[in-house]
This record gives C-alpha cells, structure tokens and sequence, in this order.
C-alpha cells in the first residue's frame, strides 16, 4: 500500500526530517507534584510546566532551527 503524501508537513529543509522535532522554551516554571510511597520512595503524580519567554522548534536530527514553522506545529498536536 502507497503511503500517501501529505501537503502541510513539516520537513527540515537542511536535512529532510519530517518525524523527529524538539522545542525549547525559555524562562519555564514547572511544577511536579510527588507522592510518596510507604517504602521512602516517589511516585510522580503530575508534572506541568508554564513558559514565560520564547518557544523555539528544532529538527531532532540536524539541531536545524525550525520556529518559522512553531505555529503550524502547535496547531497540530492533539
């Protein structure tokens, strides 16, 4: 079976990538919430984190910026 070609996806224009992308976030607060178990030990409960500064997208496999494309990729996590 053909896989069939989608128009909107992002592809690294240095090195082709079109599956592995990664963001990073300037001046992030997270807040992880623990619990801990009988035995001394964490178990992680929940983990949230709210940036304040820039979000920039990056090609997982070339380190190439891709912000220019940020907006496409937020609009398309479900």
């Amino acid at each position: 079976m053909k896989e069939s070609k989608v128009a909107n996806r992002i592809i690294c224009p240095n090195c082709g990538n079109d599956l592995n992308f990664f963001e990073i976030a300037d001046d992030v607060v997270i807040t992880t919430h623990y619990t801990q178990n009988p035995d001394g030990s964490f178990t992680l409960e929940e983990n949230t984190s709210q940036p304040f500064g820039s979000i920039n997208l990056f090609c997982g496999n070339c380190d190439e910026d891709l912000s220019s494309f940020h907006q496409r990729f937020q609009e398309m996590i479900f």
